[in-house]
């Protein structure tokens, strides 16, 4: 043993969650859970543990990400292991595994807990949840209108409207005929797409030198920035979406998600609040991923949308409901004694079997302190256990809530909870 005392702060980068940190956490997930389940995808999950080379294989940008942004070391068996960073490759995994078994177009979700080793900022974690939606086999645009309107309704349902948001969309297909169009060699395509994926944080001077090496002509480099900025393209899935009633959708040519298995769409929602101005979640078609496991590609399309940014969105817009409940339990058995402490248990196991939940206090802080500590952690009710309540069997329940009380036996009283929950 050292005198050296270890410190009370987590970890950098990540969260603790208490009581109260931890109410909020499962209202986000059980919203993004109900929605999800409302559209008909059904939950999976996975190991936090996946072998490196399931990110390697992707291509350049995930090799980067394993070198420099990931938590990967080496196991005992000699094998390189990584803390997976996103899900995408995982369901791939599964789906080519069992893809003789399992009925297409599927419709899958999750809620991973993800890491990445980053500067942490505003918005951005090192170890964070995020809803993952994905559907397998959904060849036709309307597999994109659905995922996208999932989104949608995923942030109107926590009580967002729909000025509060933007929904940008781009196609990568069709950048690819437009840029090859007006005269840019494949070969360039990527290193292009990757750029504007940053065009939003560099200015515009840097934007444009950049973009003249890659191409290494100006002329083509401002023919590019024209075509960018010229809104004139409509694309089947934001017809598709404004016939849903989703009308706060821009095509955005600059926009590119960062990852190269990204095949058609992508899209990204924006916060329009200037307090929180920044991307709450983004997606996109992944028609080729799981030809890394099998030769016969199945078609994917999908989104992430991570519980930090949920977070900070719902407190920017104050749409959190102002009492969440936290996991305190319905009622609080008090013995005024110590030597009492082993009858108020023996209550409270019974009322947990009518389905109650219940605690007792066998601390020493006196009774009116206990009911105010009590009522502080939201318990609804105390019943008060003193020896002439024993000996009677008549007790007193006290609704800490509403500061009103009833009488009656345990039996009774416990009736009056049940009938009151319902």
């Amino acid at each position: 043993m050292t005198d050296k005392k270890l410190k009370t702060e987590p970890y950098k980068g990540v969260r603790d969650f208490y009581p109260e940190d931890m109410a909020i956490q499962r209202y986000i997930f059980d919203m993004w859970s109900k929605t999800a389940e409302s559209f008909g995808y059904e939950r999976y999950d996975a190991s936090i543990l996946e072998p490196s080379d399931l990110y390697k294989s992707k291509g350049a940008e995930n090799a980067e990400i394993i070198n420099d942004q990931s938590y990967t070391f080496i196991d005992r068996g000699e094998r390189e292991v990584t803390l997976r960073p996103e899900m995408t490759p995982t369901i791939a995994r599964m789906v080519a595994g069992r893809r003789r078994e399992l009925k297409f177009p599927l419709r899958w979700y999750s809620i991973p807990n993800l890491f990445r080793y980053e500067r942490p900022q505003r918005g951005r974690l090192r170890e964070h949840w995020q809803l993952n939606c994905d559907m397998f086999g959904g060849d036709d645009y309307s597999a994109d209108v659905e995922i996208i309107a999932l989104a949608y309704q995923t942030l109107i349902n926590f009580g967002a409207t729909p000025d509060m948001f933007e929904i940008q969309v781009n196609d990568r297909a069709l950048m690819t005929r437009l840029y090859t169009a007006i005269g840019v060699n494949e070969s360039a395509i990527s290193a292009i797409t990757k750029l504007n994926d940053k065009r939003n944080k560099i200015d515009t001077e840097t934007y444009r030198n950049e973009l003249v090496s890659i191409v290494n002509d100006e002329t083509l480099a401002e023919e590019i920035i024209i075509m960018l900025d010229k809104s004139d393209e409509q694309t089947d899935v934001i017809v598709g979406l404004a016939e849903l009633g989703i009308n706060n959708v821009v095509f955005n040519k600059s926009l590119a998600r960062g990852f190269d298995y990204y095949t058609d769409t992508v899209f990204e929602i924006f916060d329009k609040s200037g307090e929180n101005n920044r991307s709450l979640l983004g997606g996109g078609r992944y028609d080729n991923l799981t030809q890394m496991f099998d030769n016969d590609p199945i078609s994917g399309i999908g989104f992430g949308m991570g519980d930090v940014t949920m977070r900070d969105f719902l407190e920017t817009h104050k749409l959190l409901p102002s009492h969440l409940k936290t996991t305190a339990p319905t009622l609080i058995i008090i013995p005024t004694d110590s030597a009492l402490n082993l009858e108020a248990q023996k209550i409270a196991q019974f009322l947990r079997s009518r389905d109650i939940r219940v605690t007792t206090d066998i601390g020493t802080k006196k009774l009116g302190k206990k009911i105010t500590d009590a009522a502080d952690r939201g318990v609804i009710y105390a019943i008060i256990v003193g020896e002439n309540e024993i000996k009677s069997n008549h007790f007193t329940l006290k609704n800490l809530e509403h500061n009103s009380e009833e009488n009656g036996n345990i039996d009774e009283l416990s009736t009056i909870i049940i009938t009151n929950k319902k």
